[in-house]
């Protein structure tokens, strides 16, 4: 999960994000291994918004379809203006991105084939950027700043993938007439932005509510509608010189960022530490996972990408070197919040397999954090000890 860059959010509010992150994931931790799980089972499940949509469903269906929206938009900019905007900008990335997800669902696959676990073959394919821009940050004086370009256009193109695998594995039975209501309310968006010149962020709001709706209905997942959303979202400034899509942004990202995916967090991280620590149930469940976000996300950024520059297909951008394109590698084995979101979708109708796919989603982002902690530290005593035998004096940032 990615924090936007289109809005220049302060380095505050990223630390912020990733700290409330951190901080929701214990705090649910802690209660649902404790005398309150009760307590935190009944708020989630059976208080209802409508008769048929628990909180928990708010937050899963409605919230993150938001959260979709922002991802949308930022794809969108990107797209149009940013580091995808050219074929010579967008070629590295999205190759490195389409083995950072190749790899990790092959490993699954392999693990899982022809099982009923099969269904969450999309658990490893992404990289959960509140997290990872945490650690690029805590880790900040030791790498190139520029890394983090390379380390969101990454994602950039990882959420779009993994956006799409759900749009399109984890629907349910369509119903047309829902479907097409919602597709109509799409062309209305889209002709009020292209022929009309609507700009009215509330007047995509409320269209983007009946949409969110009626996809809903249809049975495709309704978060799907934040991204049809922002295809319809007015990208070209106005007389003052903003855009429909960034006076959204300005709104949307510090609801997303502070309250969102920290409230996502909460309310999908209730595990119970002590249910099968072996995971002898479905260890085949544990070890596509874990061996998919741990060893494919990094040997497929590596590998696609080296073999892509080897073909002379995409060419290496000269601000980063493959040392540090390594350690970005590990860094995207972290794939929390959608990686959890995934499994309450693959699983939904099977809380025990939810609970193993959960804990080894933990297993995972923890040994990722670790790996990377170790590697870059590494790297920065080698790049030292090479200095000073050279007698040059070392460079701010260690890892270019």
């Amino acid at each position: 999960m990615r924090l936007f860059r289109t809005y220049k959010k302060p380095v505050k509010l990223e630390l912020a994000t990733s700290l409330l992150l951190i901080f929701s994931t214990l705090l649910a931790l802690f209660i649902y291994n404790s005398p309150l799980r009760g307590i935190y089972k009944h708020v989630f499940n059976r208080i209802y918004i409508t008769p048929n949509f628990s909180l928990h469903m708010f937050i899963n269906d409605f919230l993150m379809a938001i959260f979709f929206l922002v991802a949308g938009l930022e794809i969108k900019h990107e797209i149009l203006y940013g580091n995808l905007s050219s074929l010579k900008k967008a070629s590295f990335p999205i190759i490195a991105s389409i083995g950072g997800v190749t790899v990790p669902a092959l490993i699954y696959f392999i693990f899982n084939k022809n099982t009923p676990l099969i269904n969450g073959i999309c658990i490893p394919i992404s990289t959960d950027i509140a997290f990872a821009i945490g650690l690029f940050l805590l880790f900040r004086n030791k790498l190139n700043p520029s890394l983090k370009i390379f380390l969101l256009s990454l994602a950039v193109v990882d959420d779009l993938i993994s956006i799409a695998a759900i749009g399109l594995i984890y629907s349910l039975d369509i119903d047309l007439f829902y479907l097409i209501i919602g597709l109509l309310i799409l062309i209305t968006l889209c002709i009020a932005n292209k022929i009309f010149n609507v700009e009215s962020v509330t007047y995509y709001l409320i269209g983007g509510a009946c949409l969110w709706y009626f996809i809903h209905l249809s049975g495709v997942h309704s978060t799907i509608s934040g991204i049809l959303l922002a295809i319809a979202v007015p990208s070209k400034p106005n007389i003052r010189n903003v855009s429909t899509l960034e006076r959204l942004q300005k709104f949307l990202v510090p609801i997303n960022s502070l309250l969102i995916i920290p409230l996502f967090a909460f309310a999908n991280t209730g595990v119970s530490l002590s249910y099968d620590l072996t995971f002898s149930h479905a260890p085949t469940l544990s070890l596509g996972i874990i061996l998919g976000l741990c060893i494919g996300k990094p040997l497929g950024i590596m590998l696609f990408s080296y073999i892509s520059c080897l073909l002379k297909i995409t060419e290496k951008p000269t601000y980063i070197s493959w040392s540090s394109i390594f350690l970005v590698s590990l860094i995207a084995g972290i794939g929390f919040t959608m990686a959890i979101f995934v499994s309450e979708v693959a699983f939904i109708r099977d809380a025990a397999l939810i609970n193993i796919a959960k804990m080894s989603i933990l297993c995972s982002a923890v040994i990722s954090i670790f790996s990377t902690s170790i590697a870059i530290y590494i790297y920065s005593h080698m790049n030292n000890k090479s200095q000073r035998n050279s007698s040059i004096k070392p460079n701010k940032y260690h890892i270019s």
